[in-house]
């Protein structure tokens, strides 16, 4: 079974435009959801350089209040978004 994806061409001051437009006041980005979402990239990050690390015999040496800090970013930022959902809170 295939699925057909409607194509979609964007050109770059359309990219320009929507990139930018994350900053401003009033727009349709959750702005805790995007940088709770890099904190929990940067650690998936740190996760797969300690697994490739030790496979190789190596220790990966990263400091613990660096990835606590993280996971605090993470957690708050999506703790609050959801409470957020959950309580309706708008803009």
């Amino acid at each position: 079974m295939w699925i057909k994806i409607k194509e979609q061409s964007i050109t770059v001051e359309e990219w320009d435009y929507n990139m930018w437009n994350i900053f401003k006041d009033n727009n349709d980005w959750n702005e805790k959801n995007v940088v709770g979402f890099i904190a929990f990239l940067v650690m998936v990050v740190f996760a797969v350089l300690d697994l490739v690390t030790g496979y190789v015999g190596k220790d990966l040496i990263i400091n613990e209040f660096i990835y606590d800090s993280f996971t605090l970013v993470v957690l708050g930022c999506f703790g609050i978004a959801g409470l957020e959902k959950f309580a309706g809170v708008k803009k």
